[in-house]
This record gives C-alpha cells, sequence and structure tokens, in this order.
C-alpha cells in the first residue's frame, strides 16, 4: 500500500485538487463533460472513481452496478488515471457516491488537505423522479408508479448504494453537506444549485472557474448542451436487455477494464 503522505507522491502535482461530490441526478455528468473542454482543467478519464467512499458495500451490489460501474479501489490504480496530467491547473474527478458516502469528505481531506469540493443540490422530489426515469429508462424498474416505486425501495430490507436505489435518500441533504462544511475550509467548497446550474449554466460555469483558479473567460460549444437528461421509455425491459449487450460491448473495449471490480 503507498502511503499518501509520501512527498514523492505529493510533488508529482498529478494528485486530483478538487472533487465533484455529487448529488447524483443533479448535473454532474454535464459538469464532468463542461470542466474537460477547459485546457487548463484535467478530468479523470473514468468518470466516477468513487476510490474515497470507502464504506460502500461492493459484494452486496446489485449485479447491474457490478456489470457497469468501475469501481477503483486501489491507491496505486487511482494514481495512474491521472497520469495524463501536464500543465493543467485544476486536477479534478466526479464521483456522486462521496456526497452520499459518510467516509468520503475525511478520505479526501487525508488525501488532500487543500482540496476543493463542488457539489450540486436539486430539489429533492424532482432528483428522485429523474432518478426514477433513468431506472425506467434502464429497465432497472418495470413500475410504472412513481409513488409505489419509491415506497417500494424505502422498505427494502437491504439498501445502500448500489444495493437499493436510494430515491429518498440520496435527497436527504443536511448531514451529507455539514459533513464536508465541517471537514473543510468554508472557502473550499462550492455548494450549487441545479436550478441555477441549468437556467444560467455559463455563469455558474464561470464561477467554478474562478473557484478552481482557473481562466474564467473560456467558452465551448459544448456549454450549450445538457447531458443525461431524464426520459421516459415504453419497452423498458428490451431497453434493459439493450443496455446489457451494449454494457458488455463497452467492457470489453473499454481500455480501463482491467479496473471493473
Amino acid at each position: 500500500m503507498i502511503d499518501i503522505s509520501n512527498t514523492k507522491i505529493m510533488k508529482t502535482n498529478k494528485i486530483p485538487n478538487f472533487f465533484i461530490v455529487g448529488a447524483q441526478k443533479a448535473g454532474t455528468t454535464s459538469l464532468y463533460e463542461y470542466l474537460k473542454e477547459h485546457p487548463e482543467i484535467y478530468m479523470s478519464p473514468v468518470k466516477e472513481p468513487h476510490y474515497f467512499a470507502k464504506d460502500l458495500d461492493y459484494e452486496n451490489m446489485r449485479r447491474d452496478m457490478k456489470r457497469t460501474t468501475i469501481f477503483i479501489r486501489t491507491l496505486e490504480e487511482y494514481l495512474e488515471l491521472f497520469n495524463g496530467v501536464k500543465n493543467e491547473k485544476a486536477i479534478g474527478e466526479a464521483s456522486p457516491s462521496y456526497l452520499y458516502s459518510k467516509v468520503a469528505a475525511y478520505e479526501i481531506k487525508k488525501f488532500n488537505p487543500d482540496a476543493k469540493v463542488i457539489m450540486i443540490l436539486r430539489d429533492p422530489v424532482e432528483r428522485a423522479y429523474s432518478h426514477y426515469l433513468m431506472n425506467l429508462r434502464d429497465g432497472l424498474t418495470s413500475e410504472k408508479d412513481f409513488i409505489k416505486e419509491v415506497l417500494s425501495d424505502l422498505k427494502k430490507p437491504k439498501k445502500g448504494w448500489g444495493i437499493s436505489h436510494l430515491y429518498i435518500e440520496l435527497g436527504l441533504y443536511y448531514e451529507q453537506v455539514k459533513r464536508y462544511l465541517d471537514t473543510f475550509p468554508k472557502d473550499n467548497v462550492k455548494i450549487l444549485l441545479y436550478e441555477d446550474f441549468k437556467l444560467n449554466t455559463y455563469e455558474v460555469i464561470k464561477d467554478i472557474f474562478s473557484f478552481l483558479g482557473v481562466e474564467n473567460n473560456f467558452y465551448s460549444p459544448k456549454f450549450e448542451h445538457i447531458f443525461m437528461e431524464g426520459v421516459t421509455v415504453k419497452y423498458p425491459k428490451l431497453n434493459k436487455l439493450l443496455k446489457m449487450i451494449y454494457s458488455d460491448y463497452k467492457n470489453y473495449t473499454d481500455p480501463h477494464r482491467e479496473w471493473t471490480r
């Protein structure tokens, strides 16, 4: 195991200095794609390493999570994600599990005490509904009644990230946000609202650029596109089958597939 306090590691200037921690279904994919465009920002090629969410119960996760999600488990593998860093000022990654995790804030602080944290919060009901639409689209549920789906998930005996869907739990922001505010200096935490991000995208991005200490007048045509918007599907079971076939193909061709656990 590599000691993260090792000065050789810290002097490489190839470790992340900012983290997008969530919330899930609140625009983190769009923000990740936008920040990748900036020449002074390096984003991990694996968008969601989940490395610092060390309390995730990998063994009991749903099969679809194990099939489609990359979980970086060792520091050696995590540091490899940033081998491509050149002269970028801001180095980051985006793992929504970090907001839900009870230990990620502490683990990130231990890894890089000066790290900056970005989180986007969305109305909990809208967040849950968007989450539900994603699951319906991906064939992870065939329940056409949103309320029934949420209540069913809430009553599941086994719960957790990648185990149950956590429609309600992922929107209980108070304790999640408090962990970061209690762990990091106030100036190192940027809290955004999804509504502002969606309606005033470029202004919010410019604010984030300033927060990260990079040129804030940079613009890309990609900023006009919102990624991963929730949609409804007519045949969820067929969609699930097609997604599984695509996931197998993607895993086979993914250069990082050796990191899948």
